[in-house]
């Protein structure tokens, strides 16, 4: 299997290739083979990795292979190398399974686009270096996979480049993960200089032994880590790049949400647990992070009116559980819920994404409705999506996730009482506005008539993903009630165990409460959007509540802040510094060449006999020197 590893990325980077040389000269099911079969081909290398990983587990617990050394000094040596463990597994196999069907789709829905080469071109790019983040066996290359994943995110998020809000959200998405990229930068040179190595194995291994006695060391390193993960992840506060990213095409959304850029923070904190276990500063201000993130997507996910942006928030929401689990040190807990999210939310943006063009490009959900008769196939796939996403229990896979999710909020050795209500509360709210987003826009009248509907090529992957978000939980049960951790078994082959807190009740308690809140939540919207709407005109009329409103849609207004904090005083002093000395030096340059050339055009008269005689005036200057000499 060692040999096949390097396979995986290749592929896909090997259709980007031709994609992005020959695209424009090949038919258009000529790119459609290209760029969907080359990552589906990527998918089927990767299950037969893991059924042979599973069923003979490697030396070491990891494949490798090593294809050339990339650089090497005195002191660091670094070699193109991948290295396949359960957790890169988990990772790889999201990726290309889940990248695969939004592959497939996006060759029918974006058939008609006139980029059609380009747009795959990059799909391709974007699955290519999101492979090769997980795969890295040093941080290194990682980073290399890292800043491709920013740079495929500009291109797609900016694809149709001709409306220029679209280009400002591409702007916006780019300098913001910078930020994060930065201090991720920075803590890298910072592991180096403390142990002399950035190959992953050798970090985790030398760690412990190493910061003992410097915990100070560790703790800026791994907050310096889990900035690059809030960057490029969307978490407070640099989560305000990730619904205007909506810009790009739906199957753009969906790969961003479900199987790269969101998720590479997740995997950076958890492949890099041992530094973070080290520091419980860095664990107290990722589970904290997490939980504020939550709360906070979750409350503006449910008064936008735009499909894709609540779905966005709901992202941005459903990460800061995955980072309050790693906080808490539910490990196995948090990658368990990035398996199960990217079925149900690759499932409902591109679901989404057929809505929407079915009804002429049309976003507003209170401009939909009607739809489930009208679209009975993406009705059922979609509401298996959404029940994921509410954690219906014991139906669905979102349940079984987010349940040990809540569960170690209280009882894991990090939990508390405070991120527990937290998390609980985001449950709620989540159940709430998927709920709503259900009601509005599959009941009621139809407001929009249905111009097309999705063809197979659609429909497909839309059904696949719909029966894994039904089902994909089942292999990890709650403890109390079915002993299956299939999941977690594999996951702590490399990543720890969670470690519970002595005397904690019993968790059918919880379990309880959570399912409780659930239903009513969705009993709540249920009224709200569909039995007695006049309650909901009412609630609007109550003073400062459309004040609250307006501030949860506007993502509680940290767009404004960073305008005012960052934006406008950054432009005033480059306003002020626009005429310094450097200025006035390239001016100065710029207008000598101007006048040089004013100087010389005159000889450029368009008069032949001026020319001729300019000639003759050389002629007779050179043959004047030449009798000199």
């Amino acid at each position: 299997m060692n040999n096949l590893l390097a396979l995986i990325p290749a592929l896909p980077l090997a259709g980007f290739l031709v994609l992005a040389l020959a695209g424009r000269a090949l038919h258009k099911n000529a790119i459609a083979w290209i760029g969907a079969g080359s990552v589906s081909i990527a998918a089927i290398i990767a299950m037969i990795a893991g059924v042979e990983f599973l069923q003979t587990p490697p030396d070491g617990g990891a494949y490798t292979q090593t294809l050339w050394q990339w650089m090497s000094t005195e002191n660091l040596s670094i070699a193109i190398s991948l290295r396949l463990d359960a957790l890169s597994l988990v990772f790889v196999f999201i990726i290309t399974f889940v990248g695969a069907l939004i592959h497939i789709y996006s060759t029918a829905f974006m058939r008609s686009d006139r980029d059609y080469s380009r747009f795959f071109a990059c799909m391709n790019l974007f699955v290519f270096a999101m492979l090769l983040l997980v795969l890295a066996d040093n941080l290194v290359l990682m980073y290399l996979g890292w800043e491709g994943v920013g740079l495929c995110s500009y291109l797609l998020i900016g694809f149709w480049y001709e409306t220029p809000a679209n280009c400002r959200a591409a702007n916006k998405a780019f300098y913001i993960t910078r930020i994060g990229d930065t201090a991720m930068a920075i803590g890298l040179f910072l592991l180096f200089k403390e142990l002399g190595t950035l190959d992953i194995p050798g970090i985790l291994q030398q760690s412990p032994q190493h910061f003992a006695n410097s915990s100070s060391n560790i703790t800026l390193i791994a907050l310096l880590l889990l900035a690059g993960g809030m960057g490029k992840s969307a978490q407070l506060p640099l989560q305000t790049w990730l619904p205007d990213a909506m810009a790009g095409p739906s199957p753009v959304s969906a790969l961003i949400h479900a199987a790269t850029m969101v998720t590479a923070g997740v995997y950076l904190i958890a492949r890099m647990h041992t530094v973070f276990q080290l520091s419980p500063m860095a664990m107290d201000v990722t589970a904290i992070v997490g939980a504020l993130t939550l709360l906070i997507a979750g409350c503006s996910a449910m008064v936008q009116t735009d499909i894709k942006r609540i779905l966005a928030y709901s992202t941005i929401s459903q990460i800061g559980y995955m980072f309050l689990a790693l906080g808490i040190g539910a490990w196995s807990a948090g990658i368990f819920h990035f398996f199960t999210h990217a079925f149900f939310k690759a499932l409902l943006f591109l679901a989404a994404g057929a809505i929407i063009e079915s009804l002429h490009h049309e976003h507003d959900i209170f401009k939909m409705g009607g739809l489930k008769n009208r679209m009975p196939v993406v009705f059922r796939c979609f509401l298996a999506g959404a029940a994921a996403l509410a954690a219906l229990p014991l139906i669905s896979a979102g349940f079984f996730s987010k349940d040990q999710i809540l569960w170690y909020a209280w009882s894991a050795g990090n939990g508390n009482a405070m991120l527990w209500i937290i998390a609980l509360m985001g449950a709620f709210i989540t159940a709430l506005y998927t709920t709503r987003l259900m009601l509005v826009v599959f009941w009621g009248e139809l407001k929009t008539p249905v111009s097309a509907y999705p063809g197979r090529l659609m429909t497909v992957p839309l059904i696949i993903l719909a029966i894994l978000s039904i089902v994909a939980g089942f292999i990890e049960w709650p403890h109390n009630l079915i002993h299956l951790t299939l999941f977690s078994d594999f996951a702590q082959k490399v990543l720890p165990a969670t470690v519970l807190k002595d005397g904690v009740p019993p968790e059918i308690i919880f379990q309880l409460i959570a399912a409780v809140l659930t239903l009513l939540a969705v009993y709540t919207g249920y009224v709200l959007y569909y039995r007695n709407r006049t309650l909901m005109e009412k609630w609007k009329e109550l003073p400062g509540m459309m004040g609250m409103r307006n501030f949860f849609f506007k993502g509680w207004g940290f767009d404004q802040l960073y305008e005012t904090l960052f934006v406008k005083p950054f432009v005033f002093i480059t306003g002020i510094n626009k005429a310094d000395v450097f200025d006035k030096l390239y001016n100065g340059i710029a207008k000598a060449n101007q006048t040089l050339n004013r100087l010389l055009s005159v000889s450029q008269n368009g008069s032949l006999r001026w020319y001729i005689a300019g000639v003759l005036i050389g002629i007779l200057f050179i043959l004047t020197l030449q009798l000199l000499s």
